[in-house]
């Protein structure tokens, strides 16, 4: 077993199909995380969204708080410091965060659960820089899924059709720089997350750690170039485990690097809200029987999580 999370070269999807998809459904398997370099996004858009996310986080509070949809579960807008909770957690996590989702007609069926995006006037560019790289990373997010559908025996545009108009959320998150000596020094509670994959872009710290299979929390600091891809439960209960949904944690970098704010943005990728999770055939066997013999769909198990992390 490793002892180190892999980073891959995702362009040789395109020169040797077979050979990454081996080592990327293996990377996953074991560790429910990777990085994936050489992913096309500009390096320029990622800092300039990073530029307009920093200028919306600092803000005075009250303008801030306009943009916080009450009754909305955070699906949109702002969500104030010290809301989210993660599953079991006695301590809310310690950031503020914006949402935004997908841009979709206002007649379209799925209106009455993805509501529209808001944008904060006050920062003319976060509307083009965050609607750019949601598009971006729901592409990327995109590839990665053909990857693992080959990998598990499925079709490679098996996820296309289930992904077009996902409920998936860009998540900009601002953890403040952390001074009283009596907070809890983990920023985000140990947790899985919710949908298929997360995406997660240029985050500005180091913090990040996975839960190794030997129960060690093995740090994850991705290279400038690399954006790191986790599973998340949705995909964990779709394949029945074969892809592991890891628990992971932000925690507060020692020395004077813990006293600096750190800025993060996942892209959470999910299906579309009619899409029934349901164990794939391919991913039952004998040594490994079906754990979910009840379907549910995207959006009722999005409710549930939501109200866990109360967030709803």
């Amino acid at each position: 077993m490793s002892t180190v999370i892999p980073t891959l070269d995702i362009r040789r999807y395109d020169s040797d199909r077979n050979g990454f998809v081996a080592e990327l459904g293996a990377a996953y398997r074991e560790w429910g995380f990777a990085g994936i370099r050489n992913h096309g996004i500009p390096q320029a858009d990622i800092d300039g969204a990073y530029a307009a996310f920093k200028a919306f986080f600092a803000l005075p509070t009250e303008v801030k708080m306009r943009y916080h949809l009450a009754g909305g579960g955070g699906a949109r807008g702002y969500t104030p410091f010290g809301v989210e909770t993660a599953k079991g957690s006695q301590y809310p996590d310690l950031k503020e965060f914006w949402h935004i989702g997908r841009e979709i007609p206002r007649d379209s069926r799925y209106a009455q659960v993805m509501a529209p995006n808001v944008w904060p006037a006050e920062v003319p560019e976060f509307h083009a820089r965050g609607h750019g790289l949601f598009q971006a990373l729901d592409a990327l997010g995109s590839r990665v899924l053909r990857a693992l559908a080959l990998h598990i025996g499925l079709a490679e545009n098996f996820f296309d059709d289930k992904t077009d108009c996902g409920n998936s959320i860009l998540r900009p998150i601002h953890y403040p720089p952390i001074t009283a000596p009596e907070v809890p020094n983990v920023r985000s509670g140990a947790h899985e997350d919710i949908n298929l994959i997360t995406l997660l872009v240029g985050a500005s710290a180091q913090g990040l750690q996975v839960l190794s299979r030997k129960g060690e929390w093995v740090p994850f600091t991705a290279d400038a170039d690399t954006i790191v891809v986790n599973i998340g439960d949705m995909l964990q209960r779709l394949t029945n485990h074969v892809y592991p949904s890891t628990t992971h944690r932000v925690v507060n970098p020692p020395g004077a690097a813990g006293r600096e704010p750190r800025y993060s943005v996942p892209f959470f990728l999910h299906p579309n809200p009619d899409f029934i999770i349901d164990a794939l055939p391919s991913c039952i066997s004998a040594d490994n029987p079906n754990r979910y013999p009840q379907a549910i769909s995207s959006h009722d198990y999005l409710q549930e999580r939501l109200r866990e992390i109360k967030l709803i």
